[in-house]
């Protein structure tokens, strides 16, 4: 399987995001719904999106280990953040679990008028093994 990161030059080059990710085939896929910063109960972790970040980013990583995978694995997130909340914590938690060696995956942000009570922030995701 070949997963190939492209940053191509006439592009913006950011350590944060891959401008796309091709996969050759074949390669087994794994789709994550929605994740919200909840813990095992099903109860939000805190009222910011640096805690609710950093406990999406736990979710996934127990997700991905179920499947043999990691963080590393992931090749397109999407993320959306409540209106009225920046993203800048979040970029944070990002940086904190990403390993800096392995190149980011491709990433939408949206801003939402909302989710789900409590929650800031929610990220679903591609991952491919």
């Amino acid at each position: 399987m070949g997963v190939r990161h492209i940053n191509p030059e006439g592009l913006h080059r950011s350590p944060a995001f891959s401008q796309a990710v091709v996969v050759e085939q074949p390669a087994k896929t794994i789709y994550i719904g929605g994740q919200n910063g909840v813990d095992a109960d099903g109860k939000v972790v805190g009222p910011t999106v640096g805690e609710q970040a950093r406990q999406i980013f736990r979710n996934l990583a127990t997700l991905l280990e179920s499947e043999g995978a990691t963080l590393a694995n992931i090749v397109h997130w999407r993320i959306a953040v409540v209106a009225g909340h920046t993203f800048d914590e979040g970029v944070a938690a990002f940086q904190e679990a990403w390993n800096r060696n392995d190149p980011p995956p491709a990433i939408t942000v949206h801003s939402v008028a909302g989710l789900g009570p409590g929650f800031l922030v929610e990220l679903d995701a591609v991952a491919v093994v």
